[in-house]
This record gives structure tokens, sequence and C-alpha cells, in this order.
């Protein structure tokens, strides 16, 4: 087994990736490993003429994907839109694995994020002892895709400073990165492009600029639409993280991720699944990533601390962390679902007992 904790998309999936490729016989823009039709395939999921079953990255809508992908074919920059937890960056380095077979190129963004990091910065021993030179040059991640032909990842666009973020204006448009003290510029290749993830949960806090706007064709990521769409993510992703993190316990019974996932829906949604009861919302975001970890951690409890079979016990801990954020607004609506909603239903007696245990 791989030491490797977490293995880069490229690497996790390779299988799947050379077999398209095989199988690929379609047109593929300059410098793409695979045709829109396979990059597509490979998140999406199916089955190749072959016989070979290609497991689905991302479920929900094919037509977000599409147009991701087909963005990506054009001279915009991808933003992908939405709420924490629907999978942006998920699907950003899937899509940068399978067009390019590397999603490395990633800068991170924070409140701290610089200039330099986003375009070039120097080594500053070779600066002072020969000059400005290519060799004293530090390349961004966004300078060696454009260099390369590949796809550059920027995670958290809005939680770049404004005039950090307004740096990737004449990049986007103009395809180059002046480098005036060397008196040059890097020149994009073919197949050059990026993909920004913004949360709709920062808005206000740097905005972008309708110049940069124009630059990236939007694609909104949103919840899954039905309870069994995200019953079927919280299940295949809980699995999947199972296996890598060699967790010696029972895969989780389906009835304990429909329960983590009902509940995430009527707090998100302010009513109960039947529309009869309306209830107060929590500050958390509640959302399909959260559930996922909420489960995650149960099994590991159920392994290390149990008999390795998840129970409401090991939920209950995790469901009072992910859903109490603010210790009083929160409280109150977390008090108010169990004993409106939880304490209700016959058969979840035992989350209802365990959730009140941990108070």
């Amino acid at each position: 087994m791989s030491q490797i904790l977490r293995q880069h998309a490229e690497h996790a999936f390779a299988e799947e990736l050379d077999e398209l490729k095989r199988a690929d016989n379609r047109q593929r823009p300059p410098n793409w490993a695979m045709s829109p039709w396979a990059v597509a395939t490979y998140l999406l999921g199916g089955r190749l003429d072959n016989g070979f079953e290609v497991s689905p990255k991302y479920i929900g809508s094919r037509r977000l994907i599409e147009t991701a992908i087909a963005t990506l074919t054009t001279d915009r920059g991808l933003l992908l839109f939405g709420v924490p937890g629907t999978a942006k960056s998920w699907v950003s380095e899937h899509l940068a694995a399978a067009i390019c077979g590397d999603s490395t190129m990633l800068i991170q963004g924070t409140a701290g994020t610089s200039e330099e990091q986003m375009r070039y910065g120097w080594n500053y021993a070779e600066l002072l002892s020969k000059g400005p030179s290519t060799q004293a040059l530090v390349q961004s991640p966004l300078m060696r895709a454009m260099e390369q032909g590949k796809v550059a990842r920027i995670e958290e666009l809005t939680r770049i400073p404004a005039d950090v973020q307004d740096t990737l204006i004449t990049i986007l448009s103009e395809k180059s990165l002046p480098i005036p003290e060397l008196g040059t510029e890097v020149q994009a290749v073919r197949g050059f492009n990026a993909i920004a993830t913004a949360n709709n949960r920062d808005k206000g806090i740097n905005e972008l600029s309708s110049a940069l706007k124009r630059r990236f064709n939007t694609v909104v990521l949103p919840v899954p639409s039905s309870a069994e769409e995200e019953v079927a993510i919280v299940s295949k992703r809980v699995a999947e993280l199972g296996r890598a993190l060699a967790l010696p316990a029972e895969p989780p019974a389906l009835k304990e991720v429909q329960r983590v996932v009902r509940i995430f829906r009527e707090l998100r949604n302010g009513q109960t699944e039947d529309g009869k009861t309306k209830l107060k919302t929590s500050s958390a975001t509640l959302s399909t990533a959260e559930a996922i970890s909420v489960i995650n951690n149960g099994v590991a409890l159920a392994a290390h601390f149990g008999d390795g079979v998840l129970r409401a016990g090991d939920i209950a801990s995790s469901l009072v962390g992910a859903i109490v954020k603010d210790p009083v607004q929160d409280e109150l609506v977390w008090r108010e679902y169990q004993e409106t909603v939880m304490k209700e239903r016959g058969d979840w007696k035992d989350l209802y007992r365990a959730c009140r245990e941990q108070e």
C-alpha cells in the first residue's frame, strides 16, 4: 500500500485515465490529454466500449460539468462558485487531472496571498549576486502552467486581496505575463487555462472586479438536489476514505448515512422532509462534505473504540460538533430539532438518546 496519505487525482485514478485515453478517438483541443467527451466521462463515470467501468467522481448535473469543460476549451477561465462543501475543489482537481494530467499547478488563496505568489518572485541570493536574470526568477504555478500549456488552479479566489486578484486580468485576457525587470514576457502555450473556486459565503470579503468577472465563465455547483443523490455521494466518499485510511471497520449501514443526510437537509432547508414542521436553521453550512466528515469520524470511533459497527453513539458527538458552531444560537436550534423531530420518530430513539447523552 502506498504511504502517501492522499494521492493526487492523476495518480489515484491513473488506470481509469489510461483506459479512457486508449478508448478516446474524439477530437482533442490543443495540448489536452483527452477529448472533452472523455473528460466528462472521467468525472461523471460510465462504461467504455471494452467493458471497463469508469467510476463517477461527481454525482450531479451532467450539463453543469459539460458547461465547465466546454468553458476550458475557450479563451475564458472557469470560476466554480457555490456554498462550502459542494465539491468545487474536488471538481477543479479532477478537471485538471483529466485535461493535462497534472492537478498540482495550484495557488491557495488567502488574505496573505501576494502578487509574487500569483505572478513570480525572486531568489534573492541570486538576485543580489548576479542581478535580475532568468536563473533568479522563481516561477509561480500560474507561470509554469502558461509555459507548459496546462491548467492552473486558484483556490478561494475571493479570499485574495482585490489588488492581487487583478493581476489575473492581463494573464486571462492577453494570455501573457510581462516581466519588466527582464524586459520580456511569458506567453501562454496552447492548452493553458485557469480554474478558480469561490464560496458564496465569502460574498463581500474581496469582491471580484467587473473586469475580472468578465474573464471568467461562472458555473454554480449546487447542493445535491435530492436526498438520494446526497446519500449516494456520502456513501461513496466514506467508502473511499475508509479504504485510503485503512480503517478496520465495516462500511456504515445505509440507515445511518440516510439519517445524517436527512438531519443536515432538514436543518439547511428550515423544515422537515414532509414540509409539516418549520425549523430554525443553523449558522453552520451543513454541507455534503461535513456529512461525509461526520460519518467518517463515526466509523473511526467504531473501529478503534467499538466493535467495528457504526452505531448512533458513534455519530452523535460528531453531529453536535458539525451543527453547533455558535454556542448560543445553534444550541437552541439543535435542542429544538431533537425535541420536536428526533424524539417523535420511532426508529430514531437510539440517536435521540445518544445525542442527549452528549450534553
